[in-house]
């Protein structure tokens, strides 16, 4: 384990019962409820600086794993990460991603055309399957799903779920010298699912990213909508334990309706165009 990570942990240990108390008392108090501009943070014990450590591991994790995760090499599919680049860039521009400087924000797409899916580590790890890149109709449900995605890291729901779930635990374990815990956490982190809330959280603020840009702010209900009328035959693992397709869908487009949101270029042909290079 790195000897940073050694010592934050120790420094937390310390004040464990004073933190725990505090956590249930701030939990009590509602934050995690969402605001004009947009979902507010819930509590987490782990720093900025551990969210980018974790990401970090966990994506020179992905990318050892070429079995799993056969990642698309940026130099030989140049005209796919600058398309997919320029949709994170625009949201990066809108001023309204917290981490901005904070985090990597690299983009990495995986060959495989089966898995509809993307996800996103904390430190800002992207990644998207051909699979729902196919799948998708346009680019604003590119962008709705690209801001989801950014939105889990920005938001910080990785740690947030980890404090959660396994704060207390795991710093007994870092401070005891158990070492292997950060390779449990990172191991854990690729296959994390998160909770209904955050899910919720992440759809709210992905229409936040958008609302101002050319997009229309919910295109991210786009991909919900085409599983809603496949009948659900094809409903990714991922949401299948989370609020219900119908529900998001109605939620994308009240939360753009109450923030005004007046964009209407959803870039069908340059998606169209992007699709062809895999």
């Amino acid at each position: 384990m790195d000897e940073r990570l050694l010592k934050f942990y120790q420094m937390r240990i310390r004040n464990i019962i004073m933190i725990a108390g505090a956590a249930v008392a701030l939990t009590a108090c509602g934050l995690g409820k969402s605001g004009d501009d947009g979902p507010k943070k819930g509590v987490n014990l782990f720093t900025v600086e551990q969210d980018i450590e974790l990401g970090a591991q966990v994506a020179a994790e992905i990318e050892a794993d070429k079995a799993q995760f056969n990642i698309l090499d940026s130099a030989s599919n140049v005209a796919a990460y600058r398309y997919i680049y320029g949709i994170r860039d625009a949201i990066l521009a809108t001023g309204k991603v917290e981490h901005k400087d904070d985090f990597k924000w690299q983009v990495r797409i995986i060959d495989n055309d089966t898995t509809l899916n993307a996800f996103c580590t904390p430190g800002g790890y992207i990644y998207f399957y051909t699979g729902i890149i196919k799948y998708l109709e346009n680019e604003a449900e590119l962008a709705g799903v690209m801001g989801h995605e950014m939105g889990h890291a920005d938001l910080r729901h990785s740690t947030r779920q980890m404090t959660k779930t396994y704060g207390v635990q795991l710093l007994l374990s870092a401070v005891l010298g158990e070492r292997e815990a950060l390779k449990q956490i990172t191991t854990g982190l690729i296959g994390l699912k998160f909770s209904r809330s955050h899910e919720t959280e992440a759809d709210e603020i992905s229409v936040h990213y958008l609302c101002g840009t050319k997009w229309p702010a919910d295109g991210g209900a786009g991909f919900f909508e085409k599983i809603e009328a496949e009948g659900g035959g094809r409903t990714p693992e991922f949401i299948s334990t989370h609020p219900s397709p119908e529900n998001r869908i109605e939620n994308y487009h009240t939360w753009a309706e109450e923030k005004g949101c007046s964009g209407s270029d959803n870039g069908a042909m340059s998606y169209k165009e992007f699709q062809k290079l895999f």
